[in-house]
């Protein structure tokens, strides 16, 4: 005969009051400290709200689909937890026309919004490659949002490239524990990130950040800051993907991120700051199996589909891992149905 277990029933009315409080627009640190904790039928309660907060604030029920473009592996940052830029790894530029090749080749499978990715490259050369090829691409499709993920970078260059084209950009702050972050990116400073995205911001760009969960020296406390950080900018995107640790990195001993926890980061992350875009990550789904289609059920509404890096260049972009996860069209498009939602049309999103 098998015994089942209960939950005492103490804990069980602790966790509801926790949900109510969030719901009611309590993001105490005691509160978000304990919710961050959440596991089992309280994780599931905390997914329900964030789903109604999402469906509150994008009642269509659709979820944006991404084709991203890595247009080089070329980095500056050395960071100590990415492989990205590592001694002795072959270096790669997509050219002009390789560029305007894959773009029209997304834009005719009715993709209607683009994420190029890079390495952090700030040099002239590369920054006026990158202007250039968005300088061709917008007059050949119009309706194609252009999403940038290229790094640090001077003012006057981010305002090249909104100039060029380029509607959103993506620059993650990682972590908001200074310390922590000069420790994992020795080239870089917290202050100057935040610099980067504050000029982004007056370049007119529509912003996105976000952090990572399991970073080596990481604690609750600083994710709970980390949620505190997103609200001191007007942004449109905000994520949170699992740390991975890079094979070929001073990380590569550290244990991955837990899975849940960035789960339970991510549905606070749409319960605080609701009318946000939320991209369920392949780092999710290196994670576990299944990882992105849990995002979407933390309240998640974007997807990324990696289908416009040709392969011989996509083995040279080792983001996360050198073992990496790169979901398509097919699996993505499932796991969107599998939770009740439907892909966003051109004018939607």
């Amino acid at each position: 005969m098998h015994l089942i277990k209960h939950r005492p029933i103490e804990q069980i009315v602790g966790q509801c009051m926790l949900i109510r409080k969030l719901n009611t627009g309590d993001y105490s640190r005691e509160t978000l400290t304990q919710a961050l904790a959440f596991r089992g039928p309280a994780q599931r309660q905390l997914f329900a709200l964030a789903r109604q907060r999402r469906e509150e604030h994008f009642p269509s029920r659709a979820v944006q689909m991404r084709s991203v473009i890595e247009i080089s592996n070329i980095c500056h940052q050395r960071c100590n937890f990415c492989s990205i830029g590592r001694i002795g790894q072959s270096h790669y530029v997509i050219t002009h026309a390789e560029f305007l090749a894959l773009a029209d080749h997304i834009y005719n499978k009715k993709r209607r919004v683009l994420l190029i990715q890079s390495g952090e490259n700030d040099s002239k050369t590369f920054v006026n490659h990158v202007c250039g090829c968005l300088k061709a691409l917008t007059p050949r499709h119009r309706d194609l949002k252009i999403i940038l993920c290229l790094g640090n970078m001077k003012t006057a260059q981010y305002r090249q490239l909104h100039a060029a084209g380029a509607a959103w950009y993506i620059l993650k702050f990682e972590t908001s524990n200074a310390k922590l972050y000069r420790k994992l990116k020795p080239r870089d400073t917290l202050a100057h990130r935040l610099g980067c995205i504050a000029s982004l911001l007056r370049a007119g760009f529509e912003v996105g950040s976000g952090n990572m969960v399991g970073l080596p020296g990481q604690t609750t406390d600083d994710l709970v800051n980390d949620l505190y950080l997103l609200g001191k900018y007007k942004l449109v995107t905000q994520s949170c993907s699992v740390f991975i640790p890079g094979e070929k990195t001073k990380c590569a001993a550290a244990p991955m991120g837990d899975l849940d926890l960035t789960l339970n980061m991510m549905a606070l992350m749409r319960i605080m700051y609701p009318d946000r875009m939320i991209p369920t990550t392949s780092s999710l789904e290196k994670a576990r199996r299944g990882g992105q289609y849990l995002g979407l059920m933390a309240g998640a509404n974007t997807v990324t589909v990696h289908d416009g890096t040709p392969a011989h260049f996509k083995r040279l972009f080792p983001i996360y891992s050198t073992k990496r996860i790169t979901p398509q069209d097919d699996y993505l498009r499932s796991i969107v149905r599998k939770a009740g939602l439907k892909l966003a049309s051109g004018a939607e999103l």
